[in-house]
């Protein structure tokens, strides 16, 4: 085989490598902290945000997406930084702190004299329809650190986006239903710090 010969297949199969390799692109839930936030005055309790719950199905670094009633798809070139449970975990420690305008102490010891409410959040469903929308339903719970086993607060709540457009849309959106759980959930630990016999807040029709 001559030089000629053997620089084209060289060539060929560095093009044919090209053409057969994907693009993987990696996203994240945690949306980027607001340098504009109104500052809230510090809560007079810390929070711990516990491991999240997922369906086993989902709970993957690709994305599992909606393909039609009864089908799903794998996406392997559109992919969470850390599997999922661990991506909804840190965006909702990361909104909670900034919402309650206190610290995730999670994993770390319990500092004396100041209540941890502990937020244990489980992920029922989480539907995503490309070009379409996303839907979330989740169940969390809420409890202080100490309190007896029945005081804590069960809630339950379903949110939408709207999700037009390609997967980076899509990804922004998934990040906009995380956020407003995040939301319903920190009104909830409002409520029960200053209440043990607090209802859930009204969720968003």
């Amino acid at each position: 085989m001559n030089l000629p010969t053997r620089l084209y297949l060289l060539a060929l199969i560095i093009v044919l490598s090209g053409c057969a390799s994907t693009n993987t692109h990696y996203y994240t839930l945690v949306v980027p902290a607001s340098a504009t936030s109104t500052q809230l005055a510090p809560s007079p309790f810390l929070i711990d945000v516990m491991s999240v719950g997922v369906p086993v199905q989902i709970d993957q670094p690709q994305w599992v997406v909606r393909l039609g009633d009864n089908s799903i798809g794998v996406l392997e070139g559109e992919r969470w930084g850390a599997p999922l449970s661990e991506e909804i975990r840190s965006a909702l420690s990361a909104g909670l702190t900034q919402r309650l305008n206190t610290q995730d102490i999670s994993g770390l010891a319990q500092p004396p004299n100041r209540p941890v409410l502990r937020i244990k959040v489980q992920v029922r469903r989480l539907d995503n329809w490309p070009g379409r929308q996303v839907e979330l339903h989740a169940d969390w719970s809420l409890s202080f650190a100490g309190d007896t086993p029945s005081a804590r607060l069960l809630c339950q709540g379903r949110f939408k986006e709207d999700a037009p457009g390609g997967y980076a849309q899509l990804a922004n959106a998934q990040q906009r239903v995380v956020a407003l759980l995040g939301k319903q959930i920190a009104k909830d630990a409002r409520r029960w710090s200053l209440s043990r016999s607090a209802e859930c807040a009204a969720a968003p029709a």
